[in-house]
């Protein structure tokens, strides 16, 4: 089955767009990520390279029946010691992120789980496996929407609540996946790279919120893709804020920073993220906050916002 095209947005420039204004007059909405991934050990059967969700430590590839015992602990190191290096940074901070959770690490990483929600910290559902894309299921719709069926069943028993954002794995979803999330009663959806600011997808169900992620704002295009040094990566950190800050002053934008405990958990990378978040809390009419909230408070204004796609 072909994949069906289950939502579309408006083609809407910024300059066209009415002027956003953030609760309380902020000019930057900041979304710290942080992604709490788990990859399954091997798939049998699967000849092709199981899924690496980024670089590999190590680059030959190995089959995907096989362990590989390298890459997969390299992962597992931010479940074991990364992670809370990085809670440890953020509670000194007075940051809350958004935590991102796939049903495995749910399932088999419980400790970090409850040591977010102990926090108060916002949860996102993330797929079921860090390494099962939801594309891989393009062409199979059932298939897709018992994944995130199950992904958010789970979700509802640990966390203790509905779902209300959802960040697929490698940011991959359909073109079906907003659509079944909003019939799931989901606010908001993650996946999209191209804005600086929320927005609204159309989907047969009804609207949902677009809340844009950063793939290039990124601990892992930044340290484990681009190699930055530590200096490097704070650098480019505030360039970005700077910018948007800058340009915050007539309409507000959108700072996601996205995070993997494996990567910028590494001792010699977490000053990285202490030296960025202590130069922001210097500026005034910054929002920290989570997608939640965001989707929420943008319910109430996008008709204000975007009124009418230009063309």
């Amino acid at each position: 089955m072909s994949e069906e095209r289950g939502s579309s947005y408006p083609y809407v420039a910024i300059p066209d767009r009415g002027a956003l204004r953030f609760p309380g007059g902020a000019r930057l909405a900041l979304v710290v990520t942080v992604n709490l991934e788990y990859w399954e050990e091997s798939r049998p059967g699967q000849k092709e390279p199981m899924f690496p969700g980024g670089p590999a430590t190590i680059p030959h590839a190995l089959p995907g029946d096989v362990w590989d015992s390298a890459n997969w602990t390299w992962r597992e190191y931010g479940q074991r010691v990364g992670v809370w290096r990085l809670f440890e940074a953020l509670d000194r901070l007075g940051i809350a992120p958004s935590c991102t959770c796939n049903g495995l690490m749910m399932r088999e990483r419980r400790r970090v789980i409850d040591a977010a929600k102990e926090r108060g910290w916002e949860l996102v559902p993330h797929n079921w496996a860090q390494n099962d894309l939801l594309t891989y299921h393009a062409h199979e719709p059932a298939r897709e929407r018992e994944i995130i069926a199950r992904t958010l069943d789970l979700y509802r028993q640990v966390v203790g609540r509905d779902a209300c954002a959802w960040l697929s794995s490698a940011i991959r979803g359909t073109r079906r996946t907003p659509s079944y999330l909003k019939e799931f009663g989901l606010i908001a959806y993650c996946d999209y790279l191209n804005d600086d600011q929320p927005y609204l997808i159309q989907t047969d169900q009804g609207p949902i919120v677009c809340v844009p992620y950063s793939n290039d704002v990124n601990d892992f295009n930044m340290f484990a893709r681009g190699s930055a040094s530590t200096h490097d990566g704070v650098q480019m950190l505030r360039a970005c804020f700077d910018q948007l800050y800058e340009e915050g002053a007539t309409s507000g934008r959108l700072m996601n920073f996205g995070l993997h405990p494996h990567v910028i958990g590494q001792p010699h990378r977490i000053s990285a993220l202490r030296e960025f978040l202590d130069y922001v809390k210097g500026f005034p009419d910054v929002w920290v906050t989570n997608r939640e909230q965001i989707a929420r408070w943008y319910l109430g204004v996008h008709e204000r916002h975007i009124p009418s796609p230009h063309p």
